[in-house]
Protein backbone atom coordinates (compact mmCIF):
# COMPACT_ATOMS: atom_id res chain seq x y z
CA UNK A 1 0.00 0.00 0.00
CA UNK A 2 1.55 3.43 -0.71
CA UNK A 3 2.11 5.79 1.67
CA UNK A 4 0.10 8.57 0.30
CA UNK A 5 -3.30 6.02 0.39
CA UNK A 6 -6.10 7.88 2.52
CA UNK A 7 -4.07 11.01 2.35
CA UNK A 8 -5.15 14.68 1.24
CA UNK A 9 -3.24 15.91 -1.47
CA UNK A 10 -3.68 19.02 -2.88
CA UNK A 11 -2.60 19.28 -6.74
CA UNK A 12 -3.29 23.14 -8.15
CA UNK A 13 -2.57 23.04 -12.07
CA UNK A 14 -4.88 20.18 -11.71
CA UNK A 15 -6.07 20.60 -15.17
CA UNK A 16 -2.94 21.18 -16.77
CA UNK A 17 -0.89 18.47 -18.96
CA UNK A 18 1.32 17.05 -15.98
CA UNK A 19 -0.80 17.75 -13.30
CA UNK A 20 -3.59 15.52 -14.91
CA UNK A 21 -1.23 12.77 -15.11
CA UNK A 22 -0.51 13.36 -11.47
CA UNK A 23 -3.94 13.52 -10.28
CA UNK A 24 -4.60 10.24 -11.98
CA UNK A 25 -1.50 8.31 -10.25
CA UNK A 26 -3.04 9.90 -7.10
CA UNK A 27 -5.95 8.25 -7.51
CA UNK A 28 -4.59 4.97 -8.30
CA UNK A 29 -2.61 5.43 -4.79
CA UNK A 30 -5.77 5.85 -3.03
CA UNK A 31 -4.82 9.42 -2.21
CA UNK A 32 -7.32 11.77 -1.17
CA UNK A 33 -7.14 14.50 -4.15
CA UNK A 34 -8.03 18.12 -3.84
CA UNK A 35 -7.34 19.96 -7.40
CA UNK A 36 -7.49 23.49 -8.03
CA UNK A 37 -7.56 24.84 -11.24
CA UNK A 38 -8.72 27.95 -13.25
CA UNK A 39 -10.34 25.91 -15.90
CA UNK A 40 -12.89 22.74 -15.67
CA UNK A 41 -11.38 19.86 -17.57
CA UNK A 42 -13.60 16.85 -18.28
CA UNK A 43 -10.89 14.58 -17.81
CA UNK A 44 -10.11 16.09 -14.08
CA UNK A 45 -11.27 13.40 -11.67
CA UNK A 46 -10.60 14.20 -7.83
CA UNK A 47 -12.57 13.81 -4.77
CA UNK A 48 -12.69 18.05 -4.52
CA UNK A 49 -12.36 20.00 -7.66
CA UNK A 50 -11.63 23.77 -6.21
CA UNK A 51 -12.30 26.15 -9.41
CA UNK A 52 -10.13 29.39 -8.40
CA UNK A 53 -6.96 31.38 -8.31
CA UNK A 54 -3.29 30.42 -7.01
CA UNK A 55 -2.96 33.69 -6.47
CA UNK A 56 -5.77 34.59 -4.42
CA UNK A 57 -5.32 33.68 -0.66
CA UNK A 58 -9.31 32.67 -0.26
CA UNK A 59 -9.34 30.19 -3.08
CA UNK A 60 -5.77 28.53 -1.71
CA UNK A 61 -7.26 28.55 1.90
CA UNK A 62 -10.05 26.73 0.62
CA UNK A 63 -8.14 24.33 -1.53
CA UNK A 64 -5.46 23.78 1.66
CA UNK A 65 -8.36 22.64 3.82
CA UNK A 66 -7.43 18.98 5.25
CA UNK A 67 -4.46 18.82 3.02
CA UNK A 68 -1.68 16.99 4.80
CA UNK A 69 0.86 17.39 1.17
CA UNK A 70 0.70 20.00 -1.88
CA UNK A 71 2.07 19.50 -5.49
CA UNK A 72 1.88 22.95 -7.15
CA UNK A 73 1.83 22.76 -10.78
CA UNK A 74 0.29 26.25 -11.52
CA UNK A 75 2.01 28.62 -13.69
CA UNK A 76 2.36 30.27 -17.01
CA UNK A 77 4.55 27.62 -18.41
CA UNK A 78 6.19 29.83 -21.13
CA UNK A 79 7.54 33.46 -21.79
CA UNK A 80 5.53 33.88 -24.76
CA UNK A 81 2.14 32.51 -22.25
CA UNK A 82 1.53 36.33 -21.24
CA UNK A 83 3.12 39.87 -20.87
CA UNK A 84 6.60 39.72 -19.21
CA UNK A 85 4.15 40.81 -16.43
CA UNK A 86 2.07 38.48 -16.16
CA UNK A 87 3.93 35.29 -16.73
CA UNK A 88 6.51 36.40 -13.66
CA UNK A 89 4.19 37.59 -11.24
CA UNK A 90 1.36 35.51 -11.91
CA UNK A 91 4.03 32.56 -11.34
CA UNK A 92 5.59 34.30 -8.15
CA UNK A 93 2.74 34.86 -6.48
CA UNK A 94 1.08 31.65 -6.83
CA UNK A 95 4.35 29.78 -5.35
CA UNK A 96 4.45 32.12 -2.43
CA UNK A 97 0.77 32.09 -1.32
CA UNK A 98 0.24 28.43 -2.13
CA UNK A 99 4.15 27.78 0.04
CA UNK A 100 3.36 30.58 3.00
CA UNK A 101 -0.23 29.21 3.22
CA UNK A 102 0.61 25.87 3.51
CA UNK A 103 3.37 26.19 5.99
CA UNK A 104 1.66 28.11 8.22
CA UNK A 105 -0.78 25.57 8.66
CA UNK A 106 1.93 23.11 9.52
CA UNK A 107 2.04 20.91 6.09
CA UNK A 108 5.59 19.84 6.11
CA UNK A 109 6.29 18.50 2.31
CA UNK A 110 5.66 20.01 -0.58
CA UNK A 111 6.58 19.42 -4.10
CA UNK A 112 6.75 22.32 -6.80
CA UNK A 113 7.29 22.34 -10.60
CA UNK A 114 10.32 24.28 -11.02
CA UNK A 115 12.22 24.13 -14.88
CA UNK A 116 14.92 23.41 -16.29
CA UNK A 117 14.73 26.87 -17.51
CA UNK A 118 15.71 28.56 -14.03
CA UNK A 119 18.67 27.79 -15.10
CA UNK A 120 18.32 30.72 -17.36
CA UNK A 121 19.92 28.74 -20.73
CA UNK A 122 16.57 27.30 -22.96
CA UNK A 123 15.34 30.68 -23.83
CA UNK A 124 17.79 33.22 -23.20
CA UNK A 125 18.26 35.83 -26.03
CA UNK A 126 22.32 35.43 -25.95
CA UNK A 127 23.83 32.71 -27.70
CA UNK A 128 24.72 30.76 -24.45
CA UNK A 129 24.95 27.05 -23.69
CA UNK A 130 24.96 24.86 -20.47
CA UNK A 131 28.11 26.06 -18.85
CA UNK A 132 29.37 22.06 -18.49
CA UNK A 133 28.41 18.63 -18.87
CA UNK A 134 27.10 16.75 -17.11
CA UNK A 135 24.77 20.07 -16.56
CA UNK A 136 24.15 20.00 -12.39
CA UNK A 137 22.00 21.60 -10.28
CA UNK A 138 24.93 23.62 -8.96
CA UNK A 139 25.91 25.03 -12.37
CA UNK A 140 25.66 29.00 -12.60
CA UNK A 141 22.82 30.57 -13.90
CA UNK A 142 22.76 33.29 -17.00
CA UNK A 143 19.10 34.47 -17.02
CA UNK A 144 17.47 36.99 -19.80
CA UNK A 145 13.74 36.32 -19.33
CA UNK A 146 11.08 36.50 -16.98
CA UNK A 147 9.71 33.21 -17.18
CA UNK A 148 13.12 32.16 -16.31
CA UNK A 149 13.30 34.62 -13.99
CA UNK A 150 9.62 33.39 -12.13
CA UNK A 151 11.33 30.01 -11.81
CA UNK A 152 14.52 30.70 -10.35
CA UNK A 153 12.35 32.83 -7.57
CA UNK A 154 10.66 29.96 -7.29
CA UNK A 155 13.06 28.06 -5.95
CA UNK A 156 14.36 31.02 -3.54
CA UNK A 157 10.55 31.09 -2.35
CA UNK A 158 10.71 27.24 -1.56
CA UNK A 159 14.16 27.75 0.22
CA UNK A 160 12.49 30.96 2.16
CA UNK A 161 9.22 28.62 3.19
CA UNK A 162 11.48 26.21 4.72
CA UNK A 163 13.75 27.93 6.48
CA UNK A 164 10.42 29.90 8.17
CA UNK A 165 7.81 27.34 8.49
CA UNK A 166 9.77 24.12 8.28
CA UNK A 167 8.19 23.30 5.16
CA UNK A 168 10.16 20.42 3.22
CA UNK A 169 9.80 21.16 -0.68
CA UNK A 170 11.76 19.25 -3.59
CA UNK A 171 11.42 21.71 -6.45
CA UNK A 172 11.87 19.73 -10.22
CA UNK A 173 13.48 21.47 -12.86
CA UNK A 174 11.67 19.90 -15.97
CA UNK A 175 12.71 19.54 -18.80
CA UNK A 176 9.78 19.59 -22.10
CA UNK A 177 7.15 17.29 -20.58
CA UNK A 178 4.57 15.75 -22.71
CA UNK A 179 2.66 12.43 -23.76
CA UNK A 180 4.59 9.20 -25.53
CA UNK A 181 2.80 10.58 -29.12
CA UNK A 182 4.51 14.24 -29.13
CA UNK A 183 7.68 13.47 -27.73
CA UNK A 184 8.01 10.80 -30.96
CA UNK A 185 6.96 13.76 -33.19
CA UNK A 186 9.62 16.04 -31.35
CA UNK A 187 11.90 13.02 -31.95
CA UNK A 188 11.88 13.47 -35.34
CA UNK A 189 12.44 16.96 -35.37
CA UNK A 190 15.43 16.38 -33.46
CA UNK A 191 16.74 13.51 -35.86
CA UNK A 192 16.75 15.99 -38.71
CA UNK A 193 17.34 19.55 -36.49
CA UNK A 194 19.24 18.22 -34.20
CA UNK A 195 21.13 21.75 -33.21
CA UNK A 196 18.10 23.03 -31.50
CA UNK A 197 18.25 20.85 -28.65
CA UNK A 198 21.84 21.61 -27.23
CA UNK A 199 20.23 24.71 -24.95
CA UNK A 200 17.98 21.95 -23.39
CA UNK A 201 20.78 19.26 -23.54
CA UNK A 202 18.40 16.99 -25.86
CA UNK A 203 16.12 16.16 -22.21
CA UNK A 204 12.40 15.43 -22.26
CA UNK A 205 10.29 13.65 -19.88
CA UNK A 206 6.88 11.59 -20.31
CA UNK A 207 4.04 12.71 -18.64
CA UNK A 208 3.66 9.72 -16.81
CA UNK A 209 7.17 10.05 -15.52
CA UNK A 210 6.69 13.14 -14.33
CA UNK A 211 3.87 12.23 -12.26
CA UNK A 212 5.96 9.92 -11.11
CA UNK A 213 8.25 11.78 -9.83
CA UNK A 214 5.84 14.16 -7.74
CA UNK A 215 5.03 10.44 -5.83
CA UNK A 216 8.60 10.08 -4.86
CA UNK A 217 9.03 13.84 -3.97
CA UNK A 218 6.01 13.14 -1.38
CA UNK A 219 7.43 10.35 0.08
CA UNK A 220 11.12 10.21 -0.24
CA UNK A 221 13.07 11.16 2.74
CA UNK A 222 13.88 14.89 0.84
CA UNK A 223 14.47 17.40 3.70
CA UNK A 224 14.96 20.79 3.46
CA UNK A 225 14.05 23.05 0.23
CA UNK A 226 16.03 20.66 -2.68
CA UNK A 227 16.28 21.19 -6.63
CA UNK A 228 16.72 18.21 -8.67
CA UNK A 229 17.01 18.26 -12.68
CA UNK A 230 14.18 14.93 -13.58
CA UNK A 231 14.66 13.60 -17.01
CA UNK A 232 14.71 10.86 -18.64
CA UNK A 233 18.11 8.83 -18.75
CA UNK A 234 18.37 8.75 -22.71
CA UNK A 235 18.46 11.86 -25.00
CA UNK A 236 15.36 13.25 -27.39
CA UNK A 237 17.90 12.52 -30.17
CA UNK A 238 18.39 9.70 -32.11
CA UNK A 239 22.62 10.19 -31.94
CA UNK A 240 25.53 9.12 -29.82
CA UNK A 241 25.47 11.78 -27.11
CA UNK A 242 29.26 11.87 -27.72
CA UNK A 243 28.66 12.82 -30.74
CA UNK A 244 26.37 15.70 -30.00
CA UNK A 245 28.46 17.23 -27.92
CA UNK A 246 31.53 17.06 -30.16
CA UNK A 247 29.76 18.49 -33.19
CA UNK A 248 27.23 20.99 -31.73
CA UNK A 249 29.29 21.94 -28.15
CA UNK A 250 32.76 21.43 -29.03
CA UNK A 251 34.19 24.17 -26.15
CA UNK A 252 32.21 22.80 -23.48
CA UNK A 253 34.06 21.24 -20.76
CA UNK A 254 33.27 17.78 -19.85
CA UNK A 255 33.77 16.38 -16.98
CA UNK A 256 33.26 12.21 -18.14
CA UNK A 257 31.88 10.36 -21.37
CA UNK A 258 28.47 9.52 -22.59
CA UNK A 259 27.62 6.08 -23.60
CA UNK A 260 24.87 5.98 -25.80
CA UNK A 261 22.52 7.98 -26.14
CA UNK A 262 22.41 9.20 -22.34
CA UNK A 263 21.38 12.02 -21.76
CA UNK A 264 23.82 14.51 -20.74
CA UNK A 265 22.32 15.91 -17.48
CA UNK A 266 23.58 14.87 -14.07
CA UNK A 267 20.73 12.60 -12.73
CA UNK A 268 21.96 12.10 -9.59
CA UNK A 269 20.55 13.54 -7.23
CA UNK A 270 17.23 12.35 -8.30
CA UNK A 271 18.24 8.79 -8.15
CA UNK A 272 19.94 9.24 -4.63
CA UNK A 273 17.53 10.67 -2.76
CA UNK A 274 14.35 9.84 -4.36
CA UNK A 275 14.79 6.67 -6.17
CA UNK A 276 13.55 8.32 -9.32
CA UNK A 277 14.54 6.32 -12.52
CA UNK A 278 12.44 7.10 -15.70
CA UNK A 279 10.15 4.58 -16.71
CA UNK A 280 8.53 5.96 -20.55
CA UNK A 281 11.74 6.26 -22.53
CA UNK A 282 11.62 6.66 -26.02
CA UNK A 283 13.12 3.44 -28.21
CA UNK A 284 14.88 5.19 -30.91
CA UNK A 285 17.34 3.96 -33.30
CA UNK A 286 21.11 5.13 -32.76
CA UNK A 287 22.10 6.66 -35.87
CA UNK A 288 25.09 7.94 -37.66
CA UNK A 289 25.29 12.38 -37.03
CA UNK A 290 26.10 13.57 -40.55
CA UNK A 291 28.54 16.68 -40.39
Amino acid sequence: MSALAGRRVLVTGAAGRIGLATVERLNELGAVVTALTNIEHPDLKADRIVIGDTRSEADVARALEDAEYVVHLAALAHPSAGTPYDVFSINVVSTFNVLAQAGALGIDRAVIASSINATGVPFNPHEITPPAFPWDEQAPVDIADPYSLSKQTDENTARMAWRRWGIDVAAFRFPHVNSSDVLERMADHARRKPAGGLREAWSYLDTRDAAYAIELGLTAPVSGAQVFFVAAGTTIAPYETEALLDTFAPDVPRSRRFAGREVPIDLTAARTVLGFEAQHELDLPTLDLEH
